[in-house]
């Protein structure tokens, strides 16, 4: 028979416990077919694999207009696109009159490698941190996405590119914050804290103004 344990020390209640600064942990969820995601019901971000721009805005506004069937404000969902990259490109500056055209031509993007790596599935970008800075602003530009998943190939060389090239130059144009004002992972993805127990106060609303994420 179950018997209910009676602890020797200390104890609280629930209610008692002082509540997360951020109302709750943000739930991620990673949608292979943006078509058929149920978990968009609760989910904070979803991370989707697109190929292109044109992929990748499609996927956003089904998730959108999933979260609006749900009863959800569109805006409370952050989609997020997942990219892994590989920077073996050494340039630091920007080619005269570069575009997308240059990236739309496959110079950069595939399907992954002849043999993919199980960590990173999916489109694989291949140039240099100022070209995928381009390409990242492209795409948040046109509504593609509210930020990027990116996922180095090799880490130890690819991060430093990552940090003193592609973000740098997303922060040099005003597309990426220079530092974080918020305290909480929830306050970084620009999501509201949702409303729960009184103590934590009311629910707020998502930063008016809204950068890459």
């Amino acid at each position: 028979p179950c018997t209910r344990a009676r602890p020797a020390g200390p104890s609280a209640t629930g209610p008692d416990v002082p509540p997360s600064p951020q109302g709750g942990p943000v739930c991620m969820v990673d949608a292979e077919d943006p078509a058929r995601c149920p978990a968009v019901r609760h989910a904070d971000v979803v991370l989707v694999r697109a190929a292109g721009a044109e992929q990748a805005g499609a996927a956003r506004d089904r998730l959108r207009a999933a979260a609006r069937q749900a009863g959800r404000h569109p805006d409370s969902l952050r989609v997020l696109v997942r990219l892994a990259v590989d920077l073996c490109g050494l340039e630091y500056v920007a080619e005269p009159a570069w575009g997308l055209a240059s990236f739309e031509r496959g110079r950069s993007l595939g399907h992954g490698t002849r043999r993919p790596r199980r960590a990173a599935p999916g489109p694989l970008y291949r140039g240099g941190p100022v070209d995928l800075a381009e390409l990242i602003a492209a795409w948040y530009r046109d509504g593609a996405a509210d930020g990027f998943l990116l996922v180095p190939r090799k880490p130890v060389r690819d991060l430093e590119r990552l940090v003193n090239g592609t973000v740098a130059v997303l922060q040099h144009r005003g597309l990426f914050r220079t530092f974080y004002p918020g305290s909480t992972l929830r306050e970084h993805l620009g999501l509201a804290r949702p409303p729960s127990d009184p103590a934590t106060g009311p629910a707020t609303r998502p930063p008016e103004e809204r950068l890459i994420t």
